[in-house]
């Protein structure tokens, strides 16, 4: 694996990982929301209520950017992958043949 691709795995990762944070966070403020809404109804509704449209602002800007990204990355593998078989079929075939040949194996061991 190159290093570019290394890079976007990782890269992907991350953002993964940011993004199952802010849902997590988003998640905790709606449960405060619902706290807040059966104790009070004045100032710290009111707050509840602002800190969790912020942070269900950020998890679906995150959650965009994540996508955006996941689409690019797609792209691109689609694109190297096509160039690999387009340069070099009979390496292409022969590796299709092992990866056929090991999952085979791994299938029938079952």
């Amino acid at each position: 694996m190159d290093t570019a691709t290394n890079n976007a795995a990782n890269d992907s990762v991350s953002a993964r990982d940011k993004l199952m944070r802010d849902l997590k966070l988003v998640i905790k403020d709606a449960e405060e929301l619902l706290t807040q809404t059966g104790v009070q109804t004045g100032e710290g509704f009111k707050q509840a209520k602002a800190k969790f449209e912020s942070t269900l602002s950020t998890a679906k800007t995150e959650l965009g950017r994540l996508e955006e990204t996941v689409i690019e990355k797609t792209k691109d593998a689609a694109y190297a992958t096509d160039k690999f078989v387009k340069d070099n079929p009979w390496q292409s075939v022969g590796l299709a043949g092992v990866v056929g040949l090991i999952c085979g194996l791994l299938i029938s061991r079952k």
